[in-house]
C-alpha cells in the first residue's frame, strides 16, 4: 500500500492524497471514508498507469 495523507478539509469533510502519485486526491465525511476512497482512487490510478505503460512510482 502506498503512503497516505489525511487531513481535515476546510468544508468539514476530511481530505486523503498519495504523495507518491501526483494529483490522487480524494476526501470523506469522515477520515474512515477518506481511507476507503483514496484506496479506490490509488487502486484507479495504477489501473490506468499500467493500461498505458507507464511506470507505477515508488513510495
Amino acid at each position: 500500500m502506498k503512503p497516505i495523507i489525511i487531513k481535515p478539509g476546510e468544508d468539514g469533510f476530511w481530505v486523503a492524497e498519495c504523495p507518491s502519485l501526483p494529483g490522487c486526491i480524494s476526501q470523506g465525511q469522515s477520515r474512515k471514508e477518506a481511507v476507503q476512497n483514496i484506496r479506490e482512487a490509488i487502486e484507479g490510478y495504477i489501473e490506468v498507469l499500467e493500461e498505458e505503460g507507464e511506470p507505477i512510482p515508488l513510495p
